[in-house]
């Protein structure tokens, strides 16, 4: 971004944050961790090391919404071009449907729903083909937060002890995080030994400890106490692949996600349907608008609902098919400008989360997220290690012959999405939207803000959102959404609910926009998360 465009330093939207301009950048939705990145660059690394040690710490000073025993994506901007990494687990090898033939529903929480874990993996891999720091100095912010404890945020404490009562009962759950039977209290000293002590030899051995060693062996004696099939074979044959990120192009700008079976492809589904429909004669912030955006994400969620799993299993329809332009096309002529309509999948083949991004002065961005899923995850943890292990199995279904059908050695339907977007074949915004299904549409609404109406970043995460729910037919909107936007939509057939403020369920976002000089740094104020720099 070489210029704004008019009106782009205007901030419309109920909000108390400026973004940050500098020219090495770190936002993310604590500062604690947000620093730990910023120490690196400090230090004379790159955007690939902030970014880890921000992931690392967050695991300590966030634990409520990631961990060490989560997932991860990634999306980088080496400077030439994009590489895209897929560091989420598979199902353990003795997961068959026979197995599962005694649930009606993929459980959400203990052992049988923990698949092999990612995130220490995307670490390791991160930092071997992109890092400049030695790997075991990422973790010294992370280590001193947990050896020394930090002061928890009234934004963390809401978040932990909403989870407290449903987790006291998994394996390990109280004696880690929640020792008193609640979660730490606002501005309470939190300190966890037991994460010190896992990342201290994830440190040391490059990770390997994790998945070969004595940790492996403690993940894996634990599931055979307490009923988990997870064990030492599963957890050595994860790898973290690198992937070429899938992209659809919109109003001169291009989309990229990590594809299958994540939900990215779903943002370009939707994106692709809008870029056939006029936007910007629906203007900013209108019924129209919305209602158009909304019936575009309803239409790309059917057809990842009936489609997307893992890609081995994705057969006979695959992401190009749900990506043609014809396809798309076809799907966009379905939307009525007047009328909410039931979304049902296509034919195209006729086939709890933490966000970061870094950005440096070399022209470095990282576009990561990490997650345990449902807030803690599983709720099983390892004794005497802090790994709160994640729900990420919960993304299968029983469904016989659906291509996410449960089996081993299988990637689940995943959530998790970091977002990328470039200009002209150069990057723009590295960018991601937490929570669950709002990633996906979070995507969408970030991108036509900024590629069609111009807003800044700061603007574009501080705009009150919409969420189509998981029916698939209802919609939230945010308390501050404009009356007459949910009047008019109402009007068009939306089932619509205004949530309270500072309800969580549309996420928060963390941005990074390139300039000709530098970048713009933004992070909305649904979190803690403030952006640092220099």
């Amino acid at each position: 971004m070489t210029t704004s465009p008019p009106g782009f330093w205007d901030f419309p939207y109920t909000s108390q944050r400026m973004p940050l301009l500098a020219r090495n950048v770190v936002s993310t939705s604590q500062p604690l961790a947000s620093a730990a990145g910023a120490l690196m660059l400090a230090r004379g690394g790159n955007a690939v090391d902030a970014a880890l040690a921000t992931a690392i710490t967050l695991t300590v000073v966030e634990p409520c919404m990631n961990g060490i025993g989560g997932d991860a994506f990634a999306i980088l901007w080496d400077g030439e071009r994009l590489h895209g990494l897929n560091a989420s687990g598979r199902a353990p090898r003795r997961w068959t449907a026979d197995h599962f033939a005694r649930y009606g529903a993929m459980p959400l929480r203990g052992w049988d729903s923990v698949t092999v874990p990612g995130a220490v993996s995307a670490w390791r891999a991160l930092s071997d083909r992109f890092g400049t720091v030695p790997f075991a100095e990422l973790f010294e912010p992370a280590l001193r937060h947990a050896r020394e404890g930090f002061l928890v945020s009234p934004t963390v404490r809401r978040q932990w002890q909403a989870q407290v009562p449903e987790l006291l009962a998994q394996p390990g759950f109280r004696d880690a995080f929640a020792p008193t039977g609640a979660a730490p209290a606002t501005g309470e000293l939190f300190v966890c030994p037991g994460q010190a002590t896992t990342l201290e030899r994830i440190a040391q051995t490059k990770g390997d400890d994790f998945y070969r060693g004595g940790l492996a062996r403690a993940i894996a004696d634990h599931a055979r106490a307490t009923g988990g099939l997870i064990d030492e074979q599963d957890l050595a044959d994860h790898q973290a692949d690198w992937v070429q990120p899938l992209s659809v192009r919109f109003r001169g700008v291009e989309l990229h996600e990590i594809g299958p079976s994540g939900q990215g492809i779903g943002a370009l589904m939707a994106l692709g349907m809008l870029e056939q429909l006029d936007l910007r004669s629906a203007g900013l912030d209108t019924a129209l608008s919305h209602h158009l955006q909304i019936e575009a994400m309803k239409l790309a969620f059917a057809d990842l609902q009936a489609y997307v799993a893992d890609p081995d299993a994705m057969k006979p329809v695959v992401a190009e098919h749900l990506l043609a332009p014809a396809y798309l096309a076809s799907r966009a002529r379905l939307i009525d400008p007047d009328r909410a309509a039931p979304a049902r999948p296509g034919s195209p083949h006729s086939g709890g989360t933490v966000y970061l991004t870094a950005a440096d002065q070399r022209g470095m961005m990282v576009s990561f997220i990490q997650s345990n899923f449902k807030g803690f995850g599983s709720g099983v943890v390892v004794p005497g290690t802090g790994i709160a292990l994640h729900n990420r199995g919960w993304g299968f279904n029983l469904q016989a012959g659906h291509p996410n059908q449960v089996a081993p050695r299988k990637r689940p339907f995943h959530t998790i999405i970091p977002g990328f977007l470039t200009q002209d074949g150069r990057p723009l915004l590295s960018f991601g939207v937490m929570g669950g299904s709002m990633q996906a549409q979070g995507h969408v609404q970030v991108a036509v803000r900024i590629a069609e109406h111009g807003l800044n970043p700061q603007a574009a995460s501080d705009a009150p959102r919409w969420r189509v729910k998981d029916d698939n037919h209802t919609v939230a909107v945010e308390w501050n959404f404009p009356p007459e936007a949910i009047a008019g939509l109402k009007a068009r057939g939306h089932e619509v609910t205004v949530a309270r403020r500072f309800d969580t369920e549309f996420g928060s976002a963390q941005l990074a926009l390139r300039t000709a000089n530098g970048y713009i740094a933004a992070s909305d104020h649904r979190k803690d998360g403030y952006p640092v720099g220099f």
